[in-house]
């Protein structure tokens, strides 16, 4: 059970949202501009990101949808697991892994980040474009992250309804109006 009203397990981030429409639809928007918009990196690594990030905030709604939406995209089953538990040993390409690895830091130390570690990005041959908006599906995911640990979102068995909620993603994006009337 989530800790405020209006949070339902079977569509928490509709609840979520519903609390500040405003807030939802900037979310929504904000999503679906740097999951599904022009970028040289595929919708698939960019789940990938927002799974990965999930995984390693142990966020277990968002690494679980997100896992299941960069599977439907072309990842691999079992890849993300891989990921969070050991970056260099998992089956994905040397250059993914050097986005990967500055995933990780922006995750878990933000304040030390350094001209080095973009330099180890572009030296892999990705590009500044990949570089930005790889740091905003870190953000994003973190903020997403925040957002239903705090209010308790990932409370009960909401894992049986990833599939569902992941369908959602797939199918329609991330604009689209996945909050709802309920709320405050």
């Amino acid at each position: 059970m989530a800790f405020i009203s209006g949070i339902k397990d079977d569509d928490p981030v509709a609840g979520v949202f519903a609390w500040n429409m405003d807030g939802g639809r900037a979310i929504s928007e904000w999503h679906q501009v740097f999951m599904r918009g022009d970028s040289p990196l595929t919708i698939a690594q960019r789940e990938l990101i927002g799974a990965y990030t999930s995984g390693l905030n142990a966020c277990p709604l968002c690494c679980g949808v997100h896992t299941l939406v960069a599977q439907s995209f072309g990842i691999d089953e079992g890849v993300i697991t891989a990921l969070v538990n050991d970056l260099d040993s998992a089956p994905v390409d040397d250059k993914l892994k050097a986005l990967l690895r500055f995933v990780r830091k922006v995750n878990q130390e933000p304040s030390k980040m350094t001209q080095a570690d973009a330099d180890a990005v572009f030296a892999a041959g990705w590009d500044e474009r990949a570089l930005h908006d790889a740091v905003n599906i870190c953000a994003m995911f973190n903020f997403m992250n925040r957002l239903v640990l705090g209010l308790g979102a990932d409370q009960g068995k909401i894992g049986q309804f990833f599939p569902q909620l992941a369908k959602l993603l797939i199918d329609g994006g991330y604009d689209q109006p996945v909050y709802s009337e309920a709320g405050a």
